[in-house]
């Protein structure tokens, strides 16, 4: 069933808001703090600092609560600490650190969180345990390949070879250092590194061709309202924040412990990291086209099935890297494959929205609902082909159940 989509302003009196999802609740209150600090980011950078951030929050609250294994195992606390103040601490000291210009806002945000928590020992415990696991998390993620930036020159022009798009700087492809970060669980970027797309003289690849020149072009008369809604939608909610909405939605529906809330944000954020880092391994081993080249260079690609279109433009801007595998549909798999196996896969209710596309609300009763759309939403939003949606969604659901046996295992 495809997610329905209603205008905002005939939904908005059913939304559940980030306010008040996390009321009252210091571990979402401060995932959303962390949404908001880190929008600014490019979408995979974005992930890494979501990723630390949650990890410090869980490793705090599980030294208190100890429910689970430990990400790093060397924060300990007494079990009289307050698990609320150490989240808080953790999530604020993490965020100050990478972001020192927001730091008056995140003080101010730390000390009206804090204000609800009874002063007393328990308190003063916690800030010492949350800021404890933050130094931990801040210090193992140092050096961790994420920096410098490192841009691709593609080294020909032939077809099929990535080329730069309108979307890029003259240095080329960007974050390429990416394929080299170090993950957060899996062992190294190439574990789970996809198979070779389909060669361009394939029947696989004009059919894919075809679909994304008919669906994806910015004038297309074959996409549907609903499929142009969800790739606008798309287009500007990244992985992480419609990840960690969906998650915070359903820890609540589910009356989920404190632990298990930090628990769930963290393993969501490092299987979305870990698939990113995969993917951008993936796409510079293959440096693959992108529809945007492909399409217009069609004549040339050796398919006598496929035509070119000197004039396709796509319907939303394409990133600047290459096409194989889809990093927005791997970060989803590896999202969805956690949140399956912690929640169940149906019988959900998630509401999604963008003040960036504020006239489009999605509504959901099941991560694969999610998933189909997201994948869509790129070949109809002509960035990708159906076959780099497939490749990213097999790294994704490979990296998420990789996260979920070997990752913060229940005790």
């Amino acid at each position: 069933m495809k997610a329905r989509i209603r205008m905002a302003a005939a939904a908005c009196g059913l939304l559940l808001s980030t306010s008040v999802l996390s009321a009252n609740d210091p571990v979402l209150e401060w995932n959303a703090i962390m949404i908001s600090t880190t929008a600014g980011q490019n979408p995979i950078v974005q992930a890494r600092f979501a990723t630390i951030t949650q990890l410090a929050v869980f490793e705090a609250v599980n030294a208190i609560d100890q429910d689970f294994d430990p990400y790093l195992g060397t924060v300990v606390a007494p079990t009289t600490a307050s698990a609320d103040a150490a989240a808080i601490a953790a999530a604020h000291a993490v965020l100050k650190n990478y972001f020192p210009a927001d730091g008056d806002a995140l003080d101010a945000a730390r000390a009206t969180s804090l204000a609800a928590i009874a002063d007393g020992l328990p308190k003063q415990q916690g800030l010492a345990v949350g800021e404890a696991a933050a130094a931990a998390m801040i210090a193992l993620r140092t050096d961790d390949g994420s920096a410098p930036p490192e841009f691709y020159v593609p080294a020909s022009t032939a077809a099929g070879e990535w080329q730069p798009t309108p979307s890029c700087p003259p240095a080329g492809g960007v974050l390429l250092q990416w394929r080299n970060l170090r993950p957060f669980s899996i062992e190294t970027t190439d574990q789970f590194r996809a198979a070779p797309p389909p060669a361009l003289t394939s029947k696989r690849y004009a059919r894919d061709f075809w679909e994304v020149r008919l669906v994806g072009g910015v004038d297309s008369r074959f996409r549907s309202q609903s499929r142009a809604d969800v790739a606008r939608f798309y287009a500007a909610a990244a992985p992480v924040p419609v990840w960690n909405a969906a998650a915070s939605q359903v820890v609540v529906e589910q009356g989920r412990s404190t632990s298990e809330k930090a628990r769930a944000l963290a393993l969501v954020n490092v299987a979305i990291s870990d698939a990113q880092a995969t993917v951008f391994e993936t796409k510079y081993h293959y440096h693959f086209w992108r529809p945007e080249t492909a399409i217009r260079g069609g004549d040339a690609d050796g398919n006598v099935l496929t035509r070119a279109d000197p004039d396709f433009v796509p319907f939303v801007g394409t990133p600047c890297f290459p096409s194989y595998g889809s990093a927005h549909g791997a970060s989803s798999a590896a999202a969805r494959e956690v949140l399956e196996r912690m929640f169940g896969a149906r019988h959900h209710f998630i509401t999604l929205t963008t003040p960036t596309v504020a006239d489009v609300v999605l509504q959901y009763g099941s991560f694969r609902q999610m998933t189909r759309d997201i994948d869509d939403a790129r070949v109809y939003g002509g960035i990708h082909f159906r076959f780099d949606q497939e490749a990213g969604g097999k790294i994704g659901r490979q990296v998420g159940a990789y996260v979920w046996r070997h990752t913060m295992r229940r005790r």
